[in-house]
């Protein structure tokens, strides 16, 4: 059941039909004390959609104090709050106070019903909604029996390749696709490469949208000049430079999801323009009068925190709730170290194949490596050490039966590591297994390895040489240096 509360009865009986053409059962309120009592007293509410004022006073003060007596007693029910464009700031205001999300008025109705049933739907899919008006997931979440299962996911057929087994990554993963049969906005955050854009296509495979387009944007790369007419599209000799028509990203994504990266780098004046698409679903086209739907998904990303922007002033705090109806968090690569070595043998194979060379592996030592690495640029960085590893590293002749069997040792990738400039001038971490807590040098990192593997291989020189990924005599050579 739907409760609607509005002093105007022409507003009450509107909403009334078009909620019971839909299905819904409907009951309504001239104001906060009989909303109060229906919130008391019907256990079977889904939802309320409430106005901001009940009196000549144009403050929003009875709206907000009766979202707050909503929310003591039904913490559950989500309230969508209906203002005029011109007092939007109440409904920021409201969102503060555990509101889901806000409609001015005049409303279109597909957009109502829209909200209305996203509201519903995330009711019913996420355990509790967070202080900010959307769904916060947590990285620590629990995920249950998924904790001991490994994801691969679309890497064939051009598919979302999300790889991993941790916890927190299935955590997101479980939440993602739960709230991808509705279409709410979802902001996805996390540090630069963690694969923001990846779980954002997985949203939009895994969603009724999933036959339609899936356009992405990188707002960082957007100059507020030519926002509209990339965003919006233009017609032919709208301005100097509009020698022909141009299509607008929201018009490519029609019916399908924009992926709106970098988020956080927009200037202010572009996201007001933003904001009025995102509110209404309609835009214009430069040199085009007629107002155009949009029926479009909307998922963003950023590695900002939107949430001091908006302290400073450099991000709208309506744009913020309007796209943060559901937050998705990604952890970096160091906190969730589980998902390297399935990370690391999907590089090593996508690289060999690549470049035609012998299929490798990496030995437990380079696993216990890598997972020792702080990885500030996440999966992008390890990619990027994988494969510059290998094609550092001297491979077995593609002609001769030891390129069956290539094994990438921890010496491999420390040697790649040091000599990346972002890195070479700091001592890499410990290798786990070597016997010492301290960080060690390039030289002391080698021996430790040549001496863990005679070990490991009881002194056969041809098995150290094959796991070290070096020649026989090579490794004469550095058991000489080395004085083992």
């Amino acid at each position: 059941m739907i409760l609607i509360v509005d002093d105007d009865k022409a507003i009450r009986v509107t909403l009334t039909l078009l909620l019971e053409r839909n299905n819904y059962g409907v009951m309504s309120a001239d104001g906060p004390t009989a909303a109060m009592e229906v919130v008391r007293n019907h256990p079977d509410l889904e939802l309320v959609l409430m106005d901001m004022n009940y009196t000549l006073a144009t403050d929003g003060e009875e709206g907000l104090t009766l979202l707050k007596q909503v929310k003591v007693f039904r913490p559950d029910v989500p309230v969508i709050l209906m203002t005029a464009w011109g007092t939007i700031d109440l409904a920021v205001q409201g969102m503060r106070n555990g509101a889901f999300d806000f409609i001015t008025k005049p409303w279109d109705n597909s957009v109502l019903m829209d909200r209305i049933e996203t509201a519903i739907a995330l009711r019913e899919t996420l355990p509790s909604p967070s202080l900010n008006g959307g769904s916060s997931i947590s990285a620590n979440e629990k995920t249950g029996k998924q904790g001991n299962r490994s994801l691969l996911v679309g890497m064939a057929g051009g598919g979302s390749g999300i790889i991993g087994r941790s916890p927190v990554l299935l955590s997101v993963l479980a939440t993602a696709q739960r709230v991808a049969q509705t279409n709410a906005p979802v902001l996805i955050t996390g540090e630069s490469g963690t694969g923001k854009e990846l779980i954002a296509q997985f949203i939009h495979e895994q969603s009724r949208r999933a036959d339609k387009a899936f356009v992405k944007v990188n707002l960082g790369g957007i100059s507020t000049a030519l926002f509209e007419s990339e965003m919006f599209g233009h017609k032919k000799g709208s301005f100097t430079d509009a020698k022909s028509d141009r299509t607008g990203r929201f018009e490519l994504a029609e019916g399908g999801t924009i992926f709106l990266d970098e988020i956080g780098e927009l200037e202010l004046a572009s996201q007001i323009k933003l904001l009025r698409v995102l509110q209404d679903q309609t835009y214009e086209v430069l040199g085009d009068s007629v107002t155009r739907r949009a029926d479009v998904r909307v998922v963003c990303a950023t590695n900002a925190d939107l949430g001091q922007m908006v302290n400073d002033k450099t991000f709208r705090e309506d744009l913020f709730y309007r796209i943060n109806l559901i937050h998705l968090h990604l952890p970096p690569l160091r906190e969730r170290q589980e998902d390297i070595p399935l990370l690391v043998e999907h590089f090593i194979h996508q690289t060999c194949f690549t470049n035609g060379l012998p299929l490798a592996t990496a030995s437990p030592e380079a696993i216990q490596y890598l997972q020792s690495l702080p990885f500030p640029g996440n999966i992008r960085e390890l990619k990027n050490l994988v494969e510059r590893t290998l094609l550092m590293s001297t491979a077995p002749s593609l002609t001769s039966p030891k390129g069956e069997g290539w094994i990438l040792s921890a010496m491999n990738f420390q040697e790649a590591y040091q000599q990346n400039p972002v890195n070479g001038g700091n001592h890499s971490p410990h290798l786990e297994g070597v016997g010492r807590a301290s960080a060690l040098t390039l030289e002391e990192i080698e021996r430790a390895s040549i001496a863990a593997s005679i070990e490991k291989h009881n002194g056969n020189l041809s098995l150290v040489a094959k796991e070290l990924g070096i020649s026989r005599g090579a490794l004469y050579r550095k058991i000489e240096k080395h004085g083992l």
